[in-house]
Protein backbone atom coordinates (compact mmCIF):
# COMPACT_ATOMS: atom_id res chain seq x y z
CA UNK A 1 0.00 0.00 0.00
CA UNK A 2 1.11 3.99 -0.37
CA UNK A 3 2.15 5.73 2.33
CA UNK A 4 1.40 8.90 3.72
CA UNK A 5 2.21 10.95 6.76
CA UNK A 6 -1.50 10.52 8.07
CA UNK A 7 -3.35 7.71 9.19
CA UNK A 8 -5.95 6.52 6.29
CA UNK A 9 -9.00 6.48 8.18
CA UNK A 10 -11.71 3.62 6.40
CA UNK A 11 -14.80 2.30 7.06
CA UNK A 12 -16.48 -0.90 6.19
CA UNK A 13 -18.39 -2.12 3.01
CA UNK A 14 -20.85 -4.16 2.26
CA UNK A 15 -20.64 -7.40 1.19
CA UNK A 16 -21.05 -8.07 -2.02
CA UNK A 17 -24.93 -10.25 -2.84
CA UNK A 18 -26.00 -12.04 -5.62
CA UNK A 19 -27.93 -9.29 -8.40
CA UNK A 20 -28.81 -10.16 -12.09
CA UNK A 21 -25.10 -10.13 -12.54
CA UNK A 22 -23.27 -10.72 -10.06
CA UNK A 23 -23.12 -14.57 -9.09
CA UNK A 24 -19.77 -14.69 -6.79
CA UNK A 25 -16.26 -15.35 -8.22
CA UNK A 26 -16.87 -18.00 -10.71
CA UNK A 27 -13.82 -17.79 -13.08
CA UNK A 28 -15.18 -19.45 -16.79
CA UNK A 29 -15.12 -18.68 -20.62
CA UNK A 30 -18.27 -18.64 -23.06
CA UNK A 31 -19.02 -17.48 -26.51
CA UNK A 32 -21.92 -15.07 -26.38
CA UNK A 33 -23.37 -16.21 -30.13
CA UNK A 34 -24.23 -13.43 -32.73
CA UNK A 35 -27.66 -12.41 -33.28
CA UNK A 36 -28.57 -13.09 -29.45
CA UNK A 37 -29.38 -10.99 -26.72
CA UNK A 38 -28.38 -10.93 -22.91
CA UNK A 39 -31.94 -10.52 -21.98
CA UNK A 40 -35.49 -9.34 -23.75
CA UNK A 41 -35.40 -5.85 -25.43
CA UNK A 42 -31.76 -5.34 -25.24
CA UNK A 43 -29.27 -4.92 -28.05
CA UNK A 44 -28.68 -7.97 -29.92
CA UNK A 45 -25.19 -8.72 -30.28
CA UNK A 46 -23.64 -7.97 -33.78
CA UNK A 47 -21.03 -10.56 -33.51
CA UNK A 48 -20.08 -13.52 -31.55
CA UNK A 49 -18.23 -12.48 -28.40
CA UNK A 50 -15.83 -14.24 -26.19
CA UNK A 51 -16.73 -13.68 -22.70
CA UNK A 52 -13.92 -14.78 -19.45
CA UNK A 53 -15.10 -14.35 -16.09
CA UNK A 54 -13.16 -13.00 -13.35
CA UNK A 55 -9.84 -13.39 -14.64
CA UNK A 56 -7.48 -13.00 -11.66
CA UNK A 57 -4.77 -9.96 -12.07
CA UNK A 58 -1.49 -9.81 -9.97
CA UNK A 59 -0.71 -6.01 -9.04
CA UNK A 60 2.87 -5.17 -7.54
CA UNK A 61 2.41 -5.62 -3.67
CA UNK A 62 0.33 -8.92 -4.20
CA UNK A 63 -3.08 -7.83 -4.43
CA UNK A 64 -5.02 -9.89 -7.23
CA UNK A 65 -7.54 -7.79 -8.97
CA UNK A 66 -10.41 -9.51 -10.87
CA UNK A 67 -11.53 -8.21 -14.63
CA UNK A 68 -13.86 -9.68 -17.41
CA UNK A 69 -12.65 -9.76 -20.86
CA UNK A 70 -14.59 -9.67 -23.74
CA UNK A 71 -12.86 -10.03 -27.37
CA UNK A 72 -13.39 -11.35 -30.75
CA UNK A 73 -13.25 -15.25 -30.51
CA UNK A 74 -11.46 -16.11 -33.42
CA UNK A 75 -9.05 -12.93 -33.70
CA UNK A 76 -5.03 -14.40 -34.57
CA UNK A 77 -2.25 -13.86 -31.98
CA UNK A 78 -0.88 -10.36 -30.91
CA UNK A 79 -4.02 -8.60 -33.24
CA UNK A 80 -6.54 -7.01 -30.91
CA UNK A 81 -6.26 -3.79 -28.93
CA UNK A 82 -7.77 -3.55 -25.51
CA UNK A 83 -9.86 -0.65 -23.99
CA UNK A 84 -9.70 -0.91 -19.79
CA UNK A 85 -12.79 0.31 -18.51
CA UNK A 86 -11.80 0.84 -14.56
CA UNK A 87 -13.76 1.51 -11.78
CA UNK A 88 -15.23 0.16 -8.26
CA UNK A 89 -18.95 -0.06 -9.00
CA UNK A 90 -18.76 -3.68 -10.16
CA UNK A 91 -18.04 -5.16 -13.08
CA UNK A 92 -21.46 -6.93 -13.60
CA UNK A 93 -23.23 -3.44 -12.54
CA UNK A 94 -24.35 -2.74 -16.12
CA UNK A 95 -25.81 0.50 -17.92
CA UNK A 96 -29.10 -1.07 -17.97
CA UNK A 97 -29.49 -1.37 -14.46
CA UNK A 98 -27.80 2.24 -13.82
CA UNK A 99 -30.43 3.81 -15.95
CA UNK A 100 -33.42 2.23 -14.78
CA UNK A 101 -32.18 2.76 -10.92
CA UNK A 102 -31.14 6.24 -10.91
CA UNK A 103 -32.37 8.29 -13.71
CA UNK A 104 -35.68 9.38 -14.76
CA UNK A 105 -37.28 8.17 -18.29
CA UNK A 106 -34.27 5.80 -18.44
CA UNK A 107 -32.92 9.55 -19.84
CA UNK A 108 -34.56 8.60 -22.98
CA UNK A 109 -32.10 5.86 -23.77
CA UNK A 110 -34.24 2.80 -25.46
CA UNK A 111 -33.06 -0.07 -23.79
CA UNK A 112 -32.36 -1.73 -27.36
CA UNK A 113 -29.48 0.53 -27.77
CA UNK A 114 -27.30 -1.08 -25.04
CA UNK A 115 -26.46 -4.70 -24.71
CA UNK A 116 -26.21 -5.48 -20.99
CA UNK A 117 -22.33 -6.32 -21.20
CA UNK A 118 -21.07 -2.30 -20.67
CA UNK A 119 -20.51 -1.89 -17.23
CA UNK A 120 -21.82 1.08 -15.21
CA UNK A 121 -20.18 4.75 -17.16
CA UNK A 122 -18.20 2.27 -20.04
CA UNK A 123 -18.30 1.46 -23.44
CA UNK A 124 -20.39 -1.41 -24.43
CA UNK A 125 -18.22 -4.90 -25.90
CA UNK A 126 -20.71 -5.23 -28.04
CA UNK A 127 -19.92 -2.03 -30.22
CA UNK A 128 -15.87 -2.77 -29.48
CA UNK A 129 -15.68 -6.03 -29.83
CA UNK A 130 -18.12 -5.97 -33.29
CA UNK A 131 -15.03 -3.78 -34.42
CA UNK A 132 -11.98 -5.79 -33.15
CA UNK A 133 -11.60 -4.93 -29.88
CA UNK A 134 -11.44 -6.42 -26.34
CA UNK A 135 -12.50 -4.63 -23.85
CA UNK A 136 -11.15 -5.45 -20.38
CA UNK A 137 -13.67 -4.48 -17.44
CA UNK A 138 -11.79 -4.50 -13.92
CA UNK A 139 -12.95 -4.68 -10.19
CA UNK A 140 -10.55 -2.31 -8.62
CA UNK A 141 -8.53 -2.50 -5.61
CA UNK A 142 -10.96 -4.27 -3.02
CA UNK A 143 -14.47 -3.97 -5.14
CA UNK A 144 -16.56 -7.24 -4.73
CA UNK A 145 -13.62 -10.32 -4.64
CA UNK A 146 -10.43 -8.01 -6.17
CA UNK A 147 -8.36 -7.94 -2.89
CA UNK A 148 -7.14 -4.40 -0.37
CA UNK A 149 -8.22 -1.63 0.99
CA UNK A 150 -10.42 -0.05 -1.70
CA UNK A 151 -8.74 3.06 -2.37
CA UNK A 152 -10.32 5.91 -4.80
CA UNK A 153 -7.75 7.88 -7.33
CA UNK A 154 -4.78 8.92 -5.93
CA UNK A 155 -0.91 6.63 -6.38
CA UNK A 156 -2.40 3.42 -5.28
CA UNK A 157 -5.25 3.46 -8.01
CA UNK A 158 -2.73 4.69 -10.69
CA UNK A 159 -0.18 2.03 -9.61
CA UNK A 160 -2.77 -0.79 -10.26
CA UNK A 161 -3.61 0.70 -13.48
CA UNK A 162 -0.40 0.51 -14.27
CA UNK A 163 0.36 -2.98 -13.82
CA UNK A 164 -3.37 -4.30 -15.01
CA UNK A 165 -2.24 -2.46 -18.42
CA UNK A 166 1.34 -4.11 -18.87
CA UNK A 167 -0.01 -7.20 -17.80
CA UNK A 168 -3.37 -6.90 -20.59
CA UNK A 169 -0.09 -6.16 -22.89
CA UNK A 170 1.67 -9.15 -22.53
CA UNK A 171 -1.25 -11.55 -22.94
CA UNK A 172 -1.08 -13.65 -26.45
CA UNK A 173 -3.98 -11.86 -27.68
CA UNK A 174 -2.95 -8.33 -27.45
CA UNK A 175 -1.63 -6.78 -29.84
CA UNK A 176 0.53 -4.61 -27.24
CA UNK A 177 -1.77 -1.59 -27.08
CA UNK A 178 -4.01 -0.55 -24.77
CA UNK A 179 -6.52 2.61 -24.31
CA UNK A 180 -8.78 3.32 -21.78
CA UNK A 181 -12.69 4.68 -21.87
CA UNK A 182 -15.38 5.43 -19.35
CA UNK A 183 -16.69 7.98 -17.97
CA UNK A 184 -16.54 9.93 -14.15
CA UNK A 185 -14.87 7.64 -11.99
CA UNK A 186 -13.67 5.34 -15.18
CA UNK A 187 -12.64 9.35 -16.86
CA UNK A 188 -10.87 10.53 -13.33
CA UNK A 189 -8.89 7.67 -12.88
CA UNK A 190 -7.30 7.69 -16.44
CA UNK A 191 -5.62 11.14 -15.61
CA UNK A 192 -4.20 9.87 -12.68
CA UNK A 193 -3.05 6.49 -14.52
CA UNK A 194 -1.86 8.14 -17.23
CA UNK A 195 0.27 10.17 -15.61
CA UNK A 196 3.04 7.47 -14.35
CA UNK A 197 2.89 7.00 -18.21
CA UNK A 198 2.78 3.05 -18.58
CA UNK A 199 4.27 2.32 -22.07
CA UNK A 200 1.63 0.37 -23.36
CA UNK A 201 -0.83 2.95 -22.64
CA UNK A 202 -1.80 4.30 -26.23
CA UNK A 203 -4.63 6.55 -25.50
CA UNK A 204 -7.03 8.25 -23.10
CA UNK A 205 -10.42 9.07 -23.41
CA UNK A 206 -11.74 10.68 -20.18
CA UNK A 207 -14.98 11.84 -20.53
CA UNK A 208 -16.40 13.73 -17.77
CA UNK A 209 -13.48 13.43 -15.15
CA UNK A 210 -12.99 16.12 -12.23
CA UNK A 211 -9.14 16.81 -11.77
CA UNK A 212 -9.07 17.24 -8.15
CA UNK A 213 -11.09 15.46 -5.69
CA UNK A 214 -10.53 17.71 -2.70
CA UNK A 215 -10.94 21.04 -4.69
CA UNK A 216 -14.02 19.69 -7.09
CA UNK A 217 -15.59 17.12 -5.45
CA UNK A 218 -15.60 16.65 -1.47
CA UNK A 219 -14.43 19.85 -0.29
CA UNK A 220 -15.00 22.38 -2.77
CA UNK A 221 -14.33 25.61 -1.35
CA UNK A 222 -13.20 24.11 1.54
CA UNK A 223 -17.03 22.94 2.52
CA UNK A 224 -17.42 19.06 2.79
CA UNK A 225 -19.51 17.93 0.04
CA UNK A 226 -19.35 14.50 0.27
CA UNK A 227 -22.74 13.51 0.81
CA UNK A 228 -23.82 12.10 -2.67
CA UNK A 229 -20.49 9.61 -1.89
CA UNK A 230 -21.45 8.62 1.32
CA UNK A 231 -25.07 8.47 1.14
CA UNK A 232 -25.64 6.96 -2.33
CA UNK A 233 -22.40 5.84 -3.68
CA UNK A 234 -20.89 3.79 -0.46
CA UNK A 235 -24.11 2.90 1.09
CA UNK A 236 -25.97 1.06 -2.38
CA UNK A 237 -23.50 0.93 -4.97
CA UNK A 238 -20.25 -0.25 -4.16
CA UNK A 239 -19.53 -3.72 -2.71
CA UNK A 240 -16.44 -5.22 -0.95
CA UNK A 241 -14.74 -7.66 1.79
CA UNK A 242 -11.64 -5.32 2.78
CA UNK A 243 -13.58 -1.56 3.37
CA UNK A 244 -12.21 1.54 1.82
CA UNK A 245 -10.67 4.56 2.52
CA UNK A 246 -13.10 7.61 3.93
CA UNK A 247 -13.35 10.67 2.78
CA UNK A 248 -15.71 11.91 5.42
CA UNK A 249 -13.58 10.84 8.04
CA UNK A 250 -10.22 12.05 6.61
CA UNK A 251 -12.28 15.55 6.35
CA UNK A 252 -12.88 15.77 9.98
CA UNK A 253 -9.50 14.86 11.40
CA UNK A 254 -7.76 17.07 8.49
CA UNK A 255 -9.53 19.41 6.80
CA UNK A 256 -6.85 21.33 5.45
CA UNK A 257 -5.01 19.90 2.72
CA UNK A 258 -2.25 16.99 3.21
CA UNK A 259 -0.26 15.03 1.00
CA UNK A 260 -3.24 11.86 1.22
CA UNK A 261 -5.21 14.97 0.00
CA UNK A 262 -2.94 16.10 -1.98
CA UNK A 263 -2.57 12.53 -3.96
CA UNK A 264 -6.02 13.18 -4.90
CA UNK A 265 -5.09 15.44 -7.48
CA UNK A 266 -3.53 14.07 -10.71
CA UNK A 267 -0.37 15.66 -12.33
CA UNK A 268 -1.70 16.28 -15.85
CA UNK A 269 1.21 17.81 -17.57
CA UNK A 270 2.79 14.33 -17.35
CA UNK A 271 0.13 12.88 -19.53
CA UNK A 272 1.71 12.93 -23.06
CA UNK A 273 -0.13 10.31 -25.32
CA UNK A 274 -3.19 10.87 -27.44
CA UNK A 275 -6.48 12.13 -25.71
CA UNK A 276 -10.20 12.78 -26.06
CA UNK A 277 -11.39 14.86 -23.24
CA UNK A 278 -15.09 15.19 -23.13
CA UNK A 279 -17.29 18.09 -20.11
CA UNK A 280 -20.43 19.39 -20.28
CA UNK A 281 -21.79 22.54 -18.21
CA UNK A 282 -24.18 20.37 -16.30
CA UNK A 283 -22.04 18.40 -14.36
CA UNK A 284 -21.36 19.83 -10.62
CA UNK A 285 -18.12 17.90 -9.93
CA UNK A 286 -16.22 17.00 -13.59
CA UNK A 287 -16.07 20.47 -15.70
CA UNK A 288 -13.38 22.28 -14.50
CA UNK A 289 -11.19 18.88 -14.56
CA UNK A 290 -11.65 18.45 -18.35
CA UNK A 291 -11.04 22.36 -18.66
CA UNK A 292 -7.88 21.37 -16.53
CA UNK A 293 -6.98 18.21 -18.55
CA UNK A 294 -6.80 19.89 -21.85
CA UNK A 295 -5.09 23.28 -21.11
CA UNK A 296 -1.52 20.51 -19.35
CA UNK A 297 -1.92 17.47 -20.96
CA UNK A 298 1.31 17.89 -22.26
CA UNK A 299 0.38 16.13 -26.12
CA UNK A 300 0.05 17.82 -29.67
CA UNK A 301 -2.96 14.96 -30.12
CA UNK A 302 -5.51 15.83 -27.89
CA UNK A 303 -8.86 16.88 -28.41
CA UNK A 304 -12.04 18.86 -26.44
CA UNK A 305 -15.57 18.50 -27.20
CA UNK A 306 -18.13 19.87 -24.87
CA UNK A 307 -21.45 18.72 -25.28
CA UNK A 308 -24.45 20.57 -24.01
CA UNK A 309 -26.10 17.25 -22.65
CA UNK A 310 -25.72 14.74 -19.31
CA UNK A 311 -22.76 12.44 -20.04
CA UNK A 312 -24.55 9.37 -19.93
CA UNK A 313 -26.58 9.95 -22.31
CA UNK A 314 -23.87 11.60 -24.07
CA UNK A 315 -21.93 8.14 -23.51
CA UNK A 316 -25.00 5.67 -23.79
CA UNK A 317 -27.11 7.47 -25.98
CA UNK A 318 -25.11 9.71 -28.74
CA UNK A 319 -24.44 7.34 -31.35
CA UNK A 320 -22.21 9.97 -33.10
CA UNK A 321 -20.25 10.44 -30.45
CA UNK A 322 -19.79 6.70 -29.77
CA UNK A 323 -18.71 6.18 -33.44
CA UNK A 324 -16.11 9.46 -32.72
CA UNK A 325 -14.75 7.66 -29.59
CA UNK A 326 -14.23 4.06 -32.29
CA UNK A 327 -12.81 6.02 -34.81
CA UNK A 328 -10.28 7.74 -32.34
CA UNK A 329 -8.87 4.56 -31.04
CA UNK A 330 -8.58 3.02 -34.69
CA UNK A 331 -6.03 5.72 -35.24
CA UNK A 332 -4.07 5.38 -31.89
CA UNK A 333 -5.03 1.56 -31.03
CA UNK A 334 -4.80 -0.02 -34.45
CA UNK A 335 -2.56 2.83 -36.49
CA UNK A 336 -5.54 3.12 -38.79
CA UNK A 337 -4.92 5.91 -41.50
CA UNK A 338 -8.65 7.70 -41.18
CA UNK A 339 -8.00 11.60 -41.10
CA UNK A 340 -9.14 11.64 -37.65
CA UNK A 341 -6.45 14.33 -37.00
CA UNK A 342 -8.50 16.69 -38.67
CA UNK A 343 -10.65 16.20 -36.07
CA UNK A 344 -11.44 19.89 -35.00
CA UNK A 345 -9.39 20.07 -31.41
CA UNK A 346 -12.24 22.31 -29.99
CA UNK A 347 -15.86 22.35 -29.95
CA UNK A 348 -18.29 23.89 -27.88
CA UNK A 349 -21.80 24.48 -27.22
CA UNK A 350 -23.79 27.19 -25.64
CA UNK A 351 -26.96 26.28 -23.48
CA UNK A 352 -30.41 27.83 -24.18
CA UNK A 353 -32.38 27.24 -21.30
CA UNK A 354 -36.10 26.38 -21.11
CA UNK A 355 -37.50 24.53 -24.36
CA UNK A 356 -34.79 25.78 -26.74
CA UNK A 357 -32.22 23.13 -28.30
CA UNK A 358 -28.79 24.10 -27.74
CA UNK A 359 -26.38 25.24 -30.10
CA UNK A 360 -23.73 22.20 -30.67
CA UNK A 361 -20.20 21.70 -32.53
CA UNK A 362 -19.09 25.54 -32.36
CA UNK A 363 -15.87 25.14 -33.48
CA UNK A 364 -12.67 26.72 -31.99
CA UNK A 365 -9.32 26.37 -31.88
CA UNK A 366 -8.84 26.98 -28.34
CA UNK A 367 -9.77 26.99 -24.79
CA UNK A 368 -10.42 29.18 -23.96
CA UNK A 369 -11.52 31.09 -27.08
CA UNK A 370 -9.18 33.42 -28.46
CA UNK A 371 -11.82 36.20 -28.92
CA UNK A 372 -13.08 35.96 -25.69
CA UNK A 373 -13.97 39.66 -23.96
CA UNK A 374 -13.76 39.32 -20.20
CA UNK A 375 -16.08 42.39 -19.22
CA UNK A 376 -16.25 43.41 -15.30
CA UNK A 377 -19.78 43.58 -14.08
CA UNK A 378 -20.61 45.83 -11.15
CA UNK A 379 -22.43 45.04 -8.03
CA UNK A 380 -24.95 47.90 -7.46
CA UNK A 381 -28.20 48.62 -5.33
CA UNK A 382 -30.10 48.91 -8.76
CA UNK A 383 -28.42 45.00 -10.36
CA UNK A 384 -25.16 44.82 -12.70
CA UNK A 385 -23.20 47.25 -14.62
CA UNK A 386 -20.46 47.07 -17.01
CA UNK A 387 -19.74 50.97 -16.09
CA UNK A 388 -18.04 51.66 -13.07
CA UNK A 389 -19.80 52.88 -10.35
CA UNK A 390 -19.26 56.76 -8.94
CA UNK A 391 -21.49 56.71 -6.31
CA UNK A 392 -20.51 56.05 -2.46
CA UNK A 393 -20.48 52.58 -0.93
CA UNK A 394 -23.26 50.75 -0.25
CA UNK A 395 -24.06 47.71 1.46
CA UNK A 396 -26.59 44.73 1.18
CA UNK A 397 -27.43 41.70 3.68
CA UNK A 398 -28.76 38.52 3.73
CA UNK A 399 -29.80 35.84 6.32
CA UNK A 400 -26.74 33.09 5.86
CA UNK A 401 -28.58 30.60 8.04
CA UNK A 402 -31.91 31.01 6.01
CA UNK A 403 -31.82 27.99 2.91
CA UNK A 404 -33.88 30.35 1.17
CA UNK A 405 -32.90 34.04 1.61
CA UNK A 406 -29.83 35.87 -0.74
CA UNK A 407 -29.25 38.84 -2.25
CA UNK A 408 -29.56 39.17 -6.26
CA UNK A 409 -28.05 41.35 -8.78
CA UNK A 410 -29.39 41.19 -12.54
CA UNK A 411 -28.46 42.81 -15.57
CA UNK A 412 -30.86 42.60 -18.53
CA UNK A 413 -29.35 42.08 -22.18
CA UNK A 414 -30.49 44.34 -24.97
CA UNK A 415 -29.48 42.25 -27.46
CA UNK A 416 -28.76 38.56 -28.52
CA UNK A 417 -25.63 37.49 -26.36
CA UNK A 418 -23.34 34.47 -26.06
CA UNK A 419 -21.02 34.28 -22.41
CA UNK A 420 -19.07 31.28 -22.76
CA UNK A 421 -15.88 30.14 -20.76
CA UNK A 422 -14.90 30.68 -16.89
CA UNK A 423 -16.30 33.81 -15.25
CA UNK A 424 -14.96 34.88 -11.65
CA UNK A 425 -16.82 36.84 -8.48
CA UNK A 426 -14.84 39.16 -6.38
CA UNK A 427 -17.06 40.40 -3.15
CA UNK A 428 -16.32 42.50 -0.52
CA UNK A 429 -17.98 41.25 2.58
CA UNK A 430 -18.52 40.94 6.62
CA UNK A 431 -20.23 39.38 8.63
CA UNK A 432 -21.17 40.42 12.73
CA UNK A 433 -22.03 37.09 14.48
CA UNK A 434 -19.05 34.37 13.45
CA UNK A 435 -15.09 34.76 12.05
CA UNK A 436 -15.91 33.00 9.13
CA UNK A 437 -18.60 32.79 5.75
CA UNK A 438 -18.83 29.71 3.85
CA UNK A 439 -20.47 31.46 0.17
CA UNK A 440 -22.46 30.30 -2.65
CA UNK A 441 -22.84 32.31 -5.57
CA UNK A 442 -24.79 30.91 -8.63
CA UNK A 443 -25.18 33.03 -12.10
CA UNK A 444 -28.95 32.46 -13.07
CA UNK A 445 -30.67 32.78 -16.25
CA UNK A 446 -33.98 34.88 -16.30
CA UNK A 447 -37.26 35.12 -18.31
CA UNK A 448 -38.09 38.48 -19.61
CA UNK A 449 -40.84 38.23 -17.70
CA UNK A 450 -38.28 37.69 -14.38
CA UNK A 451 -38.96 34.30 -13.92
CA UNK A 452 -35.90 31.85 -13.29
CA UNK A 453 -35.27 29.21 -16.29
CA UNK A 454 -33.98 26.14 -15.70
CA UNK A 455 -32.34 23.61 -18.36
CA UNK A 456 -33.05 20.65 -19.52
CA UNK A 457 -29.62 18.24 -19.82
CA UNK A 458 -30.96 15.98 -22.50
CA UNK A 459 -32.48 15.89 -25.22
CA UNK A 460 -36.61 15.64 -25.26
CA UNK A 461 -36.59 12.57 -27.46
CA UNK A 462 -38.44 9.53 -26.14
CA UNK A 463 -39.74 11.15 -23.45
CA UNK A 464 -43.14 11.53 -21.60
CA UNK A 465 -42.49 14.88 -21.15
CA UNK A 466 -42.09 18.39 -23.92
CA UNK A 467 -41.67 20.69 -20.83
CA UNK A 468 -40.12 21.79 -17.81
CA UNK A 469 -43.34 22.22 -15.78
CA UNK A 470 -44.60 19.06 -16.67
CA UNK A 471 -41.47 17.13 -14.77
CA UNK A 472 -42.68 15.82 -11.55
CA UNK A 473 -40.61 17.41 -8.56
CA UNK A 474 -39.83 13.96 -7.57
CA UNK A 475 -37.59 13.60 -10.57
CA UNK A 476 -36.34 17.73 -9.96
CA UNK A 477 -32.54 16.70 -9.69
CA UNK A 478 -28.82 17.54 -11.04
CA UNK A 479 -29.22 14.76 -13.80
CA UNK A 480 -32.11 16.62 -16.01
CA UNK A 481 -31.87 20.06 -14.54
CA UNK A 482 -29.70 22.66 -14.54
CA UNK A 483 -29.88 26.27 -13.25
CA UNK A 484 -26.45 27.88 -13.86
CA UNK A 485 -22.62 27.93 -13.17
CA UNK A 486 -22.02 28.18 -9.17
CA UNK A 487 -19.58 29.19 -6.77
CA UNK A 488 -18.24 28.17 -3.39
CA UNK A 489 -15.87 29.59 -0.72
CA UNK A 490 -15.31 29.60 3.15
CA UNK A 491 -14.04 32.41 3.67
CA UNK A 492 -10.99 30.89 5.49
CA UNK A 493 -10.40 29.56 3.11
CA UNK A 494 -9.45 32.32 0.58
CA UNK A 495 -5.74 31.75 0.47
CA UNK A 496 -4.90 31.66 -3.32
CA UNK A 497 -1.52 30.35 -5.25
CA UNK A 498 -2.03 32.21 -8.13
CA UNK A 499 1.31 30.29 -10.16
CA UNK A 500 -1.01 27.28 -9.53
CA UNK A 501 -4.02 28.62 -11.06
CA UNK A 502 -4.77 27.04 -14.38
CA UNK A 503 -6.73 30.41 -15.50
CA UNK A 504 -7.14 34.27 -13.92
CA UNK A 505 -10.72 33.44 -13.08
CA UNK A 506 -10.13 29.70 -11.64
CA UNK A 507 -8.36 30.25 -8.89
CA UNK A 508 -6.19 27.62 -7.08
CA UNK A 509 -7.10 27.75 -3.44
CA UNK A 510 -4.13 25.88 -1.35
CA UNK A 511 -6.16 25.18 1.54
CA UNK A 512 -3.07 24.89 3.73
CA UNK A 513 -3.98 27.69 6.24
CA UNK A 514 -6.85 29.09 8.00
CA UNK A 515 -7.87 32.26 7.88
CA UNK A 516 -10.36 33.34 9.73
CA UNK A 517 -12.19 36.72 9.25
CA UNK A 518 -12.72 39.51 11.61
CA UNK A 519 -15.79 40.14 13.11
CA UNK A 520 -17.04 43.40 11.36
CA UNK A 521 -14.38 44.18 8.98
CA UNK A 522 -14.59 43.79 5.28
CA UNK A 523 -12.91 40.90 3.06
CA UNK A 524 -11.82 40.39 0.15
CA UNK A 525 -13.47 37.01 -1.56
CA UNK A 526 -12.27 36.11 -4.99
CA UNK A 527 -14.53 32.87 -5.80
CA UNK A 528 -14.20 30.86 -8.96
CA UNK A 529 -17.25 30.35 -11.15
CA UNK A 530 -17.60 26.92 -12.94
CA UNK A 531 -17.31 27.02 -16.50
CA UNK A 532 -20.25 28.73 -18.71
CA UNK A 533 -22.27 28.63 -21.70
CA UNK A 534 -25.04 30.11 -22.31
CA UNK A 535 -26.79 32.37 -24.88
CA UNK A 536 -29.27 34.95 -24.15
CA UNK A 537 -31.94 36.87 -26.03
CA UNK A 538 -32.56 40.45 -25.70
CA UNK A 539 -34.96 40.88 -22.62
CA UNK A 540 -33.51 37.84 -20.83
CA UNK A 541 -31.17 38.00 -17.94
CA UNK A 542 -27.95 36.93 -16.23
CA UNK A 543 -28.79 37.21 -12.11
CA UNK A 544 -25.92 36.84 -9.59
CA UNK A 545 -27.49 35.32 -6.34
CA UNK A 546 -25.72 35.32 -3.25
CA UNK A 547 -26.50 33.11 -0.40
CA UNK A 548 -25.48 30.82 2.66
CA UNK A 549 -26.64 27.68 1.38
CA UNK A 550 -26.19 25.69 -1.89
CA UNK A 551 -28.85 26.22 -4.64
CA UNK A 552 -28.77 23.03 -6.50
CA UNK A 553 -31.61 20.09 -6.65
CA UNK A 554 -29.32 17.45 -4.56
CA UNK A 555 -31.15 15.51 -2.48
CA UNK A 556 -28.17 14.21 -0.37
CA UNK A 557 -26.88 16.94 0.77
CA UNK A 558 -26.62 17.75 4.55
CA UNK A 559 -25.85 20.73 5.90
CA UNK A 560 -22.17 21.44 6.67
CA UNK A 561 -22.01 25.37 6.64
CA UNK A 562 -20.55 27.11 9.76
CA UNK A 563 -23.08 30.54 8.84
CA UNK A 564 -24.51 32.45 11.43
CA UNK A 565 -26.24 36.09 11.42
CA UNK A 566 -26.18 38.18 8.19
CA UNK A 567 -24.03 38.88 5.40
CA UNK A 568 -23.13 41.89 4.20
CA UNK A 569 -22.06 42.30 0.67
CA UNK A 570 -20.22 45.92 0.23
CA UNK A 571 -20.03 47.83 -3.04
CA UNK A 572 -19.16 51.11 -4.43
CA UNK A 573 -16.92 53.37 -3.55
CA UNK A 574 -13.36 51.64 -2.65
CA UNK A 575 -15.57 47.94 -2.37
CA UNK A 576 -15.52 47.37 -6.43
CA UNK A 577 -17.31 43.73 -6.00
CA UNK A 578 -17.86 42.52 -9.35
CA UNK A 579 -18.28 39.51 -11.79
CA UNK A 580 -16.02 38.98 -14.73
CA UNK A 581 -17.74 37.76 -17.43
CA UNK A 582 -16.80 35.74 -20.97
CA UNK A 583 -18.44 37.12 -23.86
CA UNK A 584 -17.77 35.49 -27.42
Amino acid sequence: MVKFNVDIPWEELSAPEQTEGYLGLQPHSEVLAKGTSTAPGRLILPCDILVEHDVAIPVRDGCTLYADVYRPPGALDRTTPAVLSWSPFGKKFNGIQSLKLMTPWNLGIPEEALSGLEKFEGPDPAEFVNRGYAIVNVDSRGAFDSEGIMAIMGTQEAEDGYDVIEWIAKQSWCNGNVGMAGNSHLAIVQWFIAALQPPSLKAIAPWEGCGDLYREQFARGGIYGGDLFDNLIIKYMLRGRYGIESFRKMFEQHPRANDWWNDKRPDMTKINIPTYITGTYTNTMHGMGAIRGWLEVDSPHKWLRWHPYQEWYDIWGNQEGRDELLSFFDRYLKDVSNDWESTPRVRLSLLRFGEKAPIENIVESEFPPSRTKYLKAYLTPDGLTFDKPSGPETEVSYNSQDPDAGVAFKYTFSERTQLMGIPKAVLYMHCDDLNDMDVFLVLEKMSNSGERLLNFNIPWKNLPVSSIAEIPEKEHSELILYQGPTGILRASNREIDASRSMHSNWPFYTHEKMEKVVLGRVVRLEIGIWVMGIEYEAGESLQLRVSGRYQGFSKFGADHTLNRGLHWVHMGGEYDSHLVLPFV
